[in-house]
């Protein structure tokens, strides 16, 4: 595979970001309202929305993305990055696509002067947890999610 480039998302990436869209929400076993994909769609290509996209382009096809919401928070003065989902195409894997993207945002990080950037990932993804111990490890936080019934 030749260079990966990372890249913000921009509007001609609709198609290549909703395949791997889909792919991700399949892996994870949800399925979401086409608004909520719409609406993320939206809120990425917004320049007043703290939602961020890059997308990983090789040879002029995207083969991964990299969602993140940039958000004040209680323990810094700046902010910070959630990287909140993270996807490259199964043929693509182990290549170095989400190494990038994730060498990408810790260079955003830096520049943009976020406090942190973090994220999480089920306890049983070991494929992607082999990656991402490699960047840092787990900080031993439980996750808690409540829902609207």
């Amino acid at each position: 595979m030749s260079q990966t480039l990372i890249r913000p998302a921009v509007p001609a990436d609709e198609a290549a970001w909703r395949k791997l869209w889909l792919g991700y929400c399949d892996f994870y076993g949800i399925a979401l309202a086409d608004a909520v994909t719409a609406r993320t769609w939206g809120r990425i290509l917004d320049p007043d929305s703290g939602v961020l996209c890059i997308v990983a382009e090789v040879e002029g096809q995207v083969y991964g993305f990299a969602n993140c919401v940039i958000h004040e928070n209680t323990w810094e003065l700046q902010p910070v990055c959630y990287l909140e989902d993270l996807f490259v195409l199964g043929s693509a894997r182990r290549r170095g696509i989400g190494k990038a993207l994730i060498e990408w945002l810790r260079n955003a990080m830096r520049a943009e002067g976020w406090a942190r950037l973090y994220w999480v990932t089920r306890e049983d993804n070991a494929r992607a947890r082999s990656l991402y111990d490699r960047f840092t490890p787990a900080d031993g936080f439980v996750r808690y999610v409540l829902r609207q019934k």
